[in-house]
């Protein structure tokens, strides 16, 4: 790791790690709050709240793998462009909206971004990366990218309590609407789209979907790596889904703690993931992908058991560290592993593939956690999230192991002189 850790990054990557940030940041004010913002100033009931939600996460269930495939086509750049400027709409939307429907398609459009931007981001990592540094340069990314989850939600937090939703979702599209007029820039500037041009880009047909598709699902239904990570995070999605898309519900409504309280537990789950995921990259590279993402999941494991027995924000808050560092262990190297188990020319789809995959399964997740809480009871999906957490460890011990002599990358980007 050289003395500056920036180094290992490209120029392109940093360019591309601002705007993430400053999207990202526009999404950490509000999307958390969203909840709260439908049931208290729509009028939407719980279970509306979780319709609304399953409704958004049609979008990238329906459109990741093709956003994956015009990342492998056009260029990663281009992809992120095109998401970019559909979710504006949907900030612009939202603007106006004055019932949950229209919130809601409002919410359906911004997903459009990570459909486009979501594939972009892993497999562009992985391009301007070598395999010797990949869970470095995913950890040190990721750490980077999570200031937005330190900035975001108490800022969105204090806008909501003090000036109200109105003046929060103007300032989140201000910088949603930055980042999207970056984002179309760097995809028409050239020197941006030659640093991160690919080997194997051409002009989109069927037939070239067909062919990254089928190579895909040969590998999908294979059993082996890939099919397990997608197994592995898809039930955790589901019980993740159930219960956190009503996390501020909870903090807010049983809890009893204050929309600003709510924005700082987002906070400090965020910095406590930011701490150690450049650190967790390097431990990544060094012990190998599996273990490292086994003990990520261990603690995310004991962070919602805690999160169980908590009662007040300084509890509730210790429960967030030890949840926010088994996020930041196991995430660089969950995506090191994933990019390594693909083809390189193949890599948007594939992040496409698997972000539709764990959609189509968890599709009905938050509505079933809607159903949960109001018939049995609100800390009924927390507690099944805690159970999928720790019993998630045996299929990662048993099954993510890459073969001991891979086949090598098709093509990786010549970074070492920045090492």
């Amino acid at each position: 790791m050289p003395k500056n850790p920036l180094q290992i990054l490209t120029p392109v990557l940093r360019w591309f790690l601002g705007t993430m940030i400053l999207a990202n940041t526009a999404g950490t004010m509000l999307l958390p709050l969203m909840a709260v913002y439908l049931a208290r100033d729509l009028g939407a009931s719980v279970a509306q709240v979780g319709l609304t939600f399953t409704l958004a996460a049609l979008v990238p269930l329906a459109l990741q793998i093709l956003g994956g495939w015009l990342s492998d086509s056009i260029g990663r750049l281009k992809a992120i462009a095109i998401g970019a400027a559909i979710a504006t709409l949907g900030y612009i939307l939202l603007l106006f909206a004055d019932s949950w429907q229209m919130a809601a398609f409002a919410l359906m459009l911004e997903y459009v971004s990570g459909a486009f931007v979501g594939p972009s981001f892993g497999a562009f990592i992985a391009d301007q990366s070598t395999e010797a540094t990949r869970g470095r340069v995913f950890g040190l990314m990721h750490t980077l990218f999570a200031v937005v989850g330190v900035i975001g939600p108490p800022l969105g937090g204090w806008v909501a309590d003090v000036y109200g939703f109105p003046l929060l979702i103007r300032l989140a599209f201000l910088l949603y609407g930055s980042a999207a007029v970056l984002r179309i820039w760097m995809a028409l500037t050239s020197r941006f789209r030659q640093q991160s041009a690919l080997p194997s880009e051409e002009r989109p047909s069927l037939a070239s979907l067909r062919a990254s598709l089928g190579s895909l699902l040969a590998l999908l239904v294979g059993g082996g790596v890939f099919t397990w990570l997608i197994l592995t995070d898809g039930v955790r999605d589901i019980a993740f889904r159930m219960s956190f898309e009503f996390q501020s519900l909870y903090f807010n409504e049983i809890a009893g703690l204050s929309l600003l309280q709510v924005g700082w537990l987002g906070s400090i789950i965020s910095l406590a993931r930011m701490l150690v995921m450049t650190p967790a990259g390097a431990l990544s590279d060094r012990i190998g992908e599996r273990r490292t993402i086994m003990l990520g999941f261990g603690l995310q494991a004991a962070g919602m058991g805690l999160f169980l027995l908590a009662g007040n924000f300084v509890t509730f808050a210790l429960a967030w560290v030890v949840l926010g560092v088994g996020f930041g262990i196991a995430d660089p190297a969950f995506d090191a592993l994933f990019s390594k188990a693909v083809p390189a020319e193949r890599r948007g789809v594939a992040f496409g593939l698997f972000g539709t995959s764990l959609g189509l399964v968890s599709l009905p997740a938050p509505y079933i956690g809607a159903r949960l809480w109001e018939t049995f009871s609100p800390r009924l999906p927390f507690i099944l999230t805690t159970i999928a957490a720790a019993i998630s460890i045996l299929p990662v011990y048993l099954k993510l192991r890459l073969p001991e002599n891979p086949q090598p990358e098709a093509a990786e980007p010549a970074v070492a002189a920045a090492q």
